[in-house]
């Protein structure tokens, strides 16, 4: 039997070290060398992850410092909830009335016991939101990539799908008997190289995975150039559009709406924790392969319905992408004058989407910058390795509908100055590009 760990000291090594040696250690070894590094990040101050809100989520919250245990008001430029739907009046309206109808859950999975007219009316609703027959609502989008990719692909299929292709789909794959290539990101020529190649083989069918906005640097696949690929080699179009949906196109109806193309798409998750400001997921599709996901995917199939209040949260974002006009279009704007403001200070930076990535430079103190960051009250997610190359860690501002031009004046401000204090003075030869 392993011995248990002795720590050794956290604050010596960084978690790229402690991922590294716990390939060569055992199981209690390996625990240990987690534990002690998260204990030295505390020690020195330098961990901002698990901040403890006391408000709900808005483009103010309040957040118990970990180190002092003080409340502090921070600007929130870290979150998905793009709309500020999470804390609307209409929204949360519904909920209520939801919860004195349905109760808290339902305790049980949707082929059971699970399904409510909540839950169909949402299924309709999404369906006709992203010009669909039908659609299925999991527990979250993590479960829809899953379920999909556990289910659609046989042993005789191959997938192709984007190097940047979040955790879940790649965690699906691991799920699916069917062989995967990856492409580089957004490279359309090297796709159409495989599907080409795939096609001489003459062997199974094709699907193809993207992502309508990519999480990490904010950029959108050209999806217009996908679908022509796709349809001219017969291949099945996987689209995972977690952070499209409520965002791009017309009313917030998704990217494939942005580029013209819904009717070209042959599957679109969605996902209810970032334009609404919730959890769970859908998969919006043909009758024929909505009826499939039901009976075969297991992430579906053995996982109890998401709540009632959950659902009619969902319908009310719905309601309100369909009522308020300038819901989305007040977003939009927010990316505009940030991209604005960002460029003034020497930021080469062009947003196509409410995600704005500030590439770390080499030379900048990122935990400091974090530190400062916090302490200015502007909250962002600091985004290290492993989650993204070392290279490539960089601080990502999450803008929502809900931002004052003052919330965003002050945002610069502050960027300006940790840059200024941990990194050099922005020059041409220091802009980070997004």
């Amino acid at each position: 039997m392993a011995e248990p760990y002795e720590p050794t000291g956290g604050e010596n090594f960084d978690l790229r070290d402690v991922l590294l040696r716990g390939r060569k250690v055992g199981f209690h070894e390996r625990m240990g060398l987690l534990s002690d590094w998260w204990s030295g990040r505390i020690r020195n101050r330098s961990i901002f992850v698990l901040r403890t809100a006391t408000t709900m989520a808005d483009r103010e919250i309040q957040i118990e410092d970990p180190y002092t245990g003080d409340l502090k008001p921070m600007l929130m430029f870290g979150s998905n909830n793009y709309l500020g739907l999470t804390s609307h009046p209409y929204v949360l309206e519904r909920v209520r009335k939801a919860v004195d109808e349905y109760g808290a859950g339902v305790g049980g999975p949707p082929l059971l016991n699970g399904y409510t007219k909540l839950h169909q009316e949402l299924e309709a609703r999404l369906s006709a939101l992203k010009d669909k027959e039908d659609t299925v609502i999991f527990q979250s989008g993590y479960g829809a990539n899953v379920g999909a990719l556990g289910s659609l692909p046989t042993r005789n299929d191959a997938i192709f799908y984007d190097l940047y292709s979040h955790a879940s789909f790649i965690d699906g794959l691991q799920m699916t008997r069917a062989v995967s290539y990856k492409f580089a990101h957004n490279d359309v020529d090297e796709l159409a190289r495989l599907l080409e190649a795939h096609g001489t083989r003459g062997s199974g069918d094709a699907f193809v995975g993207v992502e309508g906005v990519y999480s990490m640097d904010g950029d959108v696949a050209p999806l217009d150039e996908i679908t022509r690929l796709c349809k001219q080699h017969g291949a099945i179009l996987l689209l995972d559009d977690a952070h499209g949906t409520g965002v791009m196109g017309p009313n917030g109806r998704g990217t494939p709406h942005h580029f013209g193309v819904e009717r070209d798409v042959d599957v679109v998750m969605s996902t209810f924790s970032k334009a609404f400001g919730v959890v769970g997921g859908a998969i919006s599709t043909s009758k024929p392969i909505a009826d499939y996901l039901r009976f075969c995917a297991r992430s579906y199939m053995f996982s109890s319905s998401i709540p009632p209040a959950t659902v009619a949260a969902v319908l009310a974002g719905l309601d309100l992408l369909e009522r308020e006009e300038g819901l989305v279009q007040r977003l939009w704007d927010n990316v505009d004058y940030t991209g604005r403001c960002l460029r003034e200070i020497g930021f080469d930076i062009h947003p196509q989407t409410p995600i704005i990535p500030l590439l770390v430079p080499q030379t900048m103190h990122m935990r400091k910058a974090t530190y400062f960051f916090h302490q200015s009250g502007i909250f962002l997610n600091p985004v290290e390795y492993p989650a993204v190359p070392i290279d490539k860690q960089r601080f990502r501002i999450s803008l929502m509908a809900t931002h004052t031009r003052e919330d965003i004046d002050r945002l610069v401000e502050v960027v300006a100055e940790a840059w200024r204090r941990f990194a050099f003075a922005l020059d041409p030869k220091a802009r980070t590009a997004a």
